[in-house]
């Protein structure tokens, strides 16, 4: 099953708008797909005969300044060995008090929990419908995103010095 097929299936059943491009170049080809249809098509790999993508590997999230961020999901069907990677871009303003949105994966597959939590706590993006997200590395009360470019690294954490 090659990303040209996989194309061409999600939009015989979401439609143009769904696909917004295919990443070709790199160690493996990614489609870029609609934020909006995200949730969808992930149930629909999960669950057409032909795919199911049983496994999500892995969520990893990137900043990309002011063009906002990139939600990368890495997938796996076991029983048919193949895997398929899917993007979000994510536009954002940079204000802390609106993170940046993206819908939920956790009801698609049950890892998708703690790398949406993880994404939230180091990167600030906000998993719509998440069944509990919260800070899963750092304390409750940290302020900021770490692994945002922009993020400033505190003097102290609770009066202990962090340097």
């Amino acid at each position: 099953m090659n990303i040209q097929e996989i194309s061409k299936s999600i939009i015989a059943q979401f439609g143009e708008e769904a696909i917004e491009k295919i990443e070709e170049s790199g160690l493996q080809s990614a489609l870029f797909v609609n934020i909006s249809f995200l949730e969808q098509i992930c149930y629909y790999l999960r669950d057409q005969e032909g795919f199911y993508f049983d496994f999500l590997n892995n969520i990893a999230a990137v900043d990309l300044g002011d063009a906002g961020f990139l939600v990368t999901y890495h997938m796996t069907s076991i029983p048919y060995q193949h895997t398929l990677v899917l993007k979000v871009a994510v536009a954002n303003d940079r204000d802390l008090q609106q993170l940046p949105e993206v819908p939920s994966l956790a009801a698609v597959w049950k890892t998708a929990d703690w790398h949406e939590r993880e994404a939230f706590d180091l990167m600030g993006i906000f998993f719509t419908n998440h069944p509990d997200l919260r800070r899963i590395l750092l304390p409750d009360d940290w302020e900021g995103y770490p692994l945002r470019k922009d993020y400033q690294d505190p003097e102290s954490y609770h009066g202990i010095a962090i340097k």
